[in-house]
């Protein structure tokens, strides 16, 4: 029997930064949108939501 364990995603008061790659903007730009709707449907303000874009996976941990 599986064990299921749920919480309750609360994202109201919190501020938020998605650190996104430029490179497969096709990809990155569904994977950022999808991203900021979590967060919206989690009760975050869209102001407490930043998104910094970056050239490539490298500078993403130099970013964060």
């Amino acid at each position: 029997m599986q064990k299921v364990i749920e919480g309750k995603l609360l994202a109201k008061g919190k501020k938020f930064a998605i650190v996104v790659s430029r490179f497969n903007d096709f990809i990155t730009n569904k994977l950022t949108e999808g991203a900021v709707d979590a967060l919206l449907r989690s009760g975050a303000d869209a102001e407490d939501i930043e998104i910094i874009k970056v050239p490539g996976a490298f500078e993403i941990p130099l970013i964060a």
